[in-house]
C-alpha cells in the first residue's frame, strides 16, 4: 500500500521498496519512460504539500512498466550526520582496517572482536549485502533467516558440541544448554529433514546473512577476525554428486563476481576442509602484505594452495604447468566446502529418489563474511589519508565541500553555489554536503579523505573567481577545474553508467 503521507522521504522510500520488489529478474524495457515519470514524481513533490492523490495516480500508471529504475539515494548534511572522525588511530589497534575505519567514523569498538557499525559503516555494509544478495539470487539462491540460538541437542547429533572449541555455550534459567551459532549446518539440515523431499524438489539452494559468534583466541585484526560478525551462508542440496560438483563451479564464478564488485581481486586456493569437511575446500584469498594466510600459487595457471596443505613451495615448478611457483600473503574473504552426506546422514535428512529408494541429501556449503570483506577492502585499498572505496561500496557518490572565505559575502556566495549543486544532484545519487561554515579547509579535506566519497566537488573563493569548481575522484591525485554544470553532467553520466541506465 502507498502511504498517503506526503513527506518526500516517505515517497522516496516507498518508491525504492517498490523498485526492489518489481525489478527482480525483469528486463530494462520501459526504463527510459519511467525515468522521465519518476523525475516528475520524486523531484516535484515538495515538503509540506499534499500530493498523495497525484502520487497514487502516477504509480498506477507505472505499474505496467517491466523495470523500474530509481536510484538508491542517501543524502546528508554533514553538520547533521553522525560522522565523528578522529585525527589519531587508537593505540590498541594494529591493523590498518581498524585504524582507518575507526578514524573515519565507520565503526566503534565495543570490546576485542566486537564492533558497532556506525551510520557510515552500515551504509557500506548494506551495499556489500546488496551485491551478495544480487549474485546469490542470480544463481538460484533463496534467502531465509535462521536463529542464532541453537539447542545443545542439535549439535550433539553431529558430535560437534564436544569437538568445536570455539563455541559460545550458554544456559537458560531452566538449565538448558545452547550454543550461539558459529555456523548453521545443523540448523539448515534440521529444517530439511522435517520436510518430505523428493528428487523432483532437488537441487535446492538456501542462503542467509546472519550474525555469528566465535570464541576467537586472537581477535586482534579489526574486522578480519571477530568474535561477533555477519556471515553469508549458502547451503545447496542435491540428489547426485555430479549435480553438486556442477553447482560448486557455478558458486566459484559467482564468488569471483562478488569480490570484483567489491574491488577485490582474489586467488581461488585449495585448502583444508577443517571442521566442516574431510575433502579439500576452496578459499578466495585477497593478496595483501598485511594478510595472515600464505598462498603458494602459479602466476601462469590457476594452481594455488594454502601453505598449510601445499606439497610444494615457492621456487618449485608448478605441478600443473611447470612454471615457477610464487608465495604471497593474503586475507581469506570467502570459502566453499563439500559437505557430502556428513550432516544429512547423521541427522537423517533424506529424499526419495526416482526408484523409490530413500537416500541422504548431498550437501555443499559456501560462506563469506560481510564485515571481513569490508575490512579487507580497507586493508587492500587505502592510502595514508583513508580508504579508497571502489565505486559500488563508496558511502557517497559525491562529497560537496564549500570552503569559507575571510569575506562573509564571498562565503555566502560559496555556500549558495554549493547548495545549488547539492539540490541538482541529490535526487539522482547519494550526496554528502559539508555545510559546516566554521570548519577550516584543512579539517574539511582531512575529513573528506577519511570518509572517502567516490568523488569530491570543491567550491571556494578561488573557484568562484574562475566561475568553476574543483572536481576530483578520491582515488586520483589530479584535480579538474570545470564549470558547475560540467561537474553535474560528469558525475551524473558516471552514475548512469554505473547503474546501467
Amino acid at each position: 500500500m502507498i502511504s498517503r503521507r506526503d513527506d518526500e522521504d516517505v515517497v522516496c522510500t516507498t518508491l525504492r521498496r517498490i523498485n526492489e520488489e518489481i525489478s527482480h529478474g525483469k528486463t530494462s524495457r520501459g526504463a527510459g519512460e519511467f525515468r522521465q515519470a519518476s523525475s516528475l514524481l520524486v523531484a516535484h513533490v515538495p515538503r509540506g504539500t499534499h500530493h498523495s492523490l497525484r502520487l497514487e495516480s502516477c504509480l498506477n500508471s507505472l505499474r505496467s512498466i517491466d523495470f523500474i529504475l530509481i536510484p538508491s539515494t542517501l543524502n546528508m548534511l554533514q553538520s547533521r550526520a553522525f560522522i565523528k572522525t578522529k585525527k589519531e588511530a587508537p593505540k590498541d589497534e594494529a591493523s590498518v582496517n581498524a585504524q582507518l575505519l575507526l578514524r573515519g567514523g565507520y565503526i566503534d569498538k565495543l570490546t576485542s572482536g566486537a564492533y558497532s557499525f556506525l551510520p557510515l559503516g552500515f551504509i557500506v555494509l548494506k551495499k556489500i549485502e546488496t551485491i551478495i544478495r544480487e549474485e546469490m539470487n542470480a544463481i538460484g539462491g533463496q534467502e531465509l533467516f535462521m536463529p542464532a540460538l541453537h539447542p545443545k541437542e542439535l549439535w550433539e547429533e553431529t558430535g560437534r558440541w564436544a569437538s568445536m572449541d570455539d563455541l559460545y555455550k550458554v544456559k537458560d534459567r531452566q538449565g538448558r544448554e545452547f550454543a550461539l551459532g558459529t555456523t548453521h549446518e545443523e540448523v539448515i539440515t534440521d529444517i530439511m529433514r522435517k520436510r518430505t523431499i523428493s528428487y523432483k524438489d532437488l537441487p535446492l539452494y538456501l542462503y542467509q546473512m546472519q550474525t555469528k559468534f566465535r570464541d576467537e583466541l586472537r581477535a586482534k585484526s579489526g574486522l578480519l577476525r571477530g568474535r561477533e560478525f555477519i556471515m553469508k551462508d549458502l547451503y545447496s542440496f542435491h540428489a547426485s554428486e555430479e549435480d553438486r560438483k556442477k553447482y560448486y563451479e557455478v558458486v566459484k564464478k559467482a564468488y569471483v563476481k562478488v569480490f570484483l564488485r567489491c574491488g577485490l581481486s582474489t586467488i581461488i586456493t585449495e585448502a583444508s576442509g577443517g571442521a566442516f569437511s574431510k575433502d579439500v575446500s576452496h578459499e578466495f584469498q585477497a593478496p595483501t602484505e598485511s594478510g595472515e594466510d600464505l598462498v603458494i600459487f602459479c602466476q601462469k595457471c590457476d594452481w594455488a594452495k594454502n601453505v598449510e596443505i601445499a606439497d610444494a613451495k615457492a621456487g618449485d615448478p608448478c605441478p600443473s604447468c611447470g612454471n615457477i611457483l610464487s608465495e604471497i600473503k593474503s586475507i581469506e574473504v570467502g570459502n566453499i566446502f563439500t559437505l557430502g552426506t556428513r550432516f544429512s546422514s547423521l541427522m537423517n535428512a533424506v529424499f526419495t529418489d526416482k526408484d523409490g529408494s530413500v537416500k541422504p541429501m548431498i550437501m555443499g556449503c559456501y560462506g563469506m563474511g560481510l564485515g571481513r570483506i569490508l575490512g579487507t577492502v580497507a586493508e587492500v585499498n587505502h592510502d595514508e589519508r583513508g580508504v579508497l572505496w571502489p565505486r559500488e561500496l563508496a558511502p557517497f557518490d559525491v562529497h560537496i565541500v564549500p570552503l569559507a572565505s575571510k569575506d562573509v559575502k564571498i562565503t555566502k556566495r560559496v555556500f549558495a553555489e554549493a547548495a545549488k549543486i547539492y539540490r541538482a544532484l541529490k535526487d539522482t545519487m547519494s550526496v554528502l554536503y559539508d555545510d559546516r561554515e566554521t570548519a577550516s579547509a584543512g579539517e574539511k579535506f582531512a575529513d573528506a579523505d577519511l570518509i572517502g566519497a567516490f568523488q569530491r566537488i570543491v567550491i571556494s573563493e578561488k573557484t568562484l573567481k574562475e566561475k568553476k569548481v574543483e572536481l576530483k575522484k578520491r582515488s586520483e591525485q589530479k584535480v579538474k577545474m570545470v564549470t558547475a554544470r560540467q561537474a553535474i553532467t560528469t558525475v551524473g553520466a558516471q552514475y548512469k553508467k554505473r547503474k546501467g541506465a
